[in-house]
C-alpha cells in the first residue's frame, strides 16, 4: 500500500537553495529540488510504512545539512494558509581557533582561489608552462599557539585555469607526476567530460605544469559565468563552451598580449599554501 504526501517549506535561510529528499526507508524521493519548488509545495507517493522524510541541503554553502521531518496530517485550509518565512540567525564568527584548518568555515570547505595576471610587451606571446614558487605546509598538531610544529610537503592546488579574454584552458585537474612508474605517467593527460587531468612536478622548490591549450568552442560565447556558489568566488568556467576532447589536430596555444593563471584549492582544508611568486614561461609569437 502507498500514500500521498505533500512537502512545503515553511522556514529557511538565504544560504539554502537546492535539496534532496529521502524517505525513512532510504528511498530517494528526488535527488534535486529547488527551494522555490518546496515553498510552493511538491507531492510524492510513498509506502505506508514511511513515518518521516529527510530533507538534505546539497548547496555547497550549507555543508549538506539534514532535517528529519515526521509525517503528520493537516487539513486543506491549514495547508493553503501555510506561508513561507525567511529565517537567518545572526551570530558572532570566530576565526583562528585551530592551526590545521584553513579554507574551512564552521565545517564547510570553501574554495581557496588565487589568480595572477601577466601583461606582455608589444607582440603576442605563447604561454608554454607555468612555474610556481609556493610553500605547502601541514601542521602536525592542533594549536594556534604552536606555529613551529609543521612540515613542508609536496602537495599543491588541485585545479588551475589558464586563460585570456579570448581563450581558456578549461578546468585543469592537477595531479602529482607518478614517480618511477612510466605506465601510470603515460595515462596523462586524461580527458573528462568537464575537465582535463594533467600532472605537475616539483623541482628546485618550483611547481611546474604544462599540457594545456585553448578549449573554447566559440569565441563569441563568454568563457566564464557568474558564480552562484559563494560570494567569495567571482566566476566559474563556462563548461558549455569548453571542449575537453583530445582535439588531436586543433590544439591552439594560449596566445595573446596578456594571460591570467587561476589556481584553485577546493578538495581539502588542512593545507596551508603560501605563494611567493609565479612565472609563466612564454615565447614571442611572430
Amino acid at each position: 500500500m502507498s500514500k500521498n504526501i505533500i512537502i512545503r517549506l515553511k522556514k529557511a535561510g538565504n544560504r539554502t537553495s537546492v535539496f534532496s529528499i529521502y524517505d525513512s526507508i532510504g528511498n530517494i524521493l528526488t535527488p534535486s529540488v529547488t527551494k522555490n519548488q518546496l515553498i510552493s509545495g511538491i507531492a510524492f507517493t510513498v509506502e505506508d510504512s514511511v513515518v518521516f522524510i529527510t530533507i538534505k541541503s546539497i548547496g555547497i554553502n550549507c555543508c549538506s545539512k539534514e532535517l528529519r521531518v515526521p509525517i503528520t496530517t493537516i487539513t486543506r485550509p491549514e495547508l493553503a494558509a501555510m506561508e513561507f518565512t525567511p529565517s537567518n540567525t545572526s551570530s558572532t564568527w570566530t576565526h583562528l581557533t585551530t592551526s590545521n584548518l584553513y579554507n574551512n568555515f564552521y565545517g564547510c570547505k570553501s574554495s581557496y582561489v588565487i589568480e595572477y595576471p601577466f601583461a606582455y610587451q608589444y607582440q603576442d606571446e605563447l604561454i608554454q608552462n607555468v612555474k610556481d614558487y609556493t610553500k605547502s605546509y601541514i601542521f602536525l598538531t592542533n594549536s594556534i599557539f604552536n606555529i613551529t610544529n609543521k612540515i613542508q610537503t609536496n602537495e599543491y592546488f588541485n585545479k588551475a585555469i589558464v586563460y585570456n579574454d579570448q581563450q581558456s584552458s578549461g578546468i585543469l585537474n592537477l595531479f602529482s607526476k607518478p614517480l618511477n612508474n612510466l605506465r601510470a605517467y603515460n595515462l596523462y593527460p586524461k580527458y573528462n567530460t568537464d575537465s582535463k587531468d594533467i600532472t605537475f612536478t616539483k623541482s628546485d622548490n618550483f611547481y611546474q605544469y604544462n599540457t594545456f591549450w585553448a578549449l573554447e568552442k566559440d569565441k563569441q560565447i563568454p568563457l566564464f559565468l557568474q558564480s552562484c556558489v559563494s560570494l567569495s568566488i567571482d566566476k566559474e568556467a563556462n563548461q558549455e563552451n569548453m571542449d575537453y576532447s583530445s582535439r588531436s589536430f586543433r590544439k591552439a596555444p594560449i596566445r595573446a598580449k596578456d594571460v591570467k593563471i587561476r589556481h584553485i584549492l577546493d578538495n581539502r582544508s588542512d593545507l596551508l599554501l603560501v605563494t611567493q611568486f609565479v612565472i609563466n614561461q612564454s615565447q614571442i609569437s611572430f
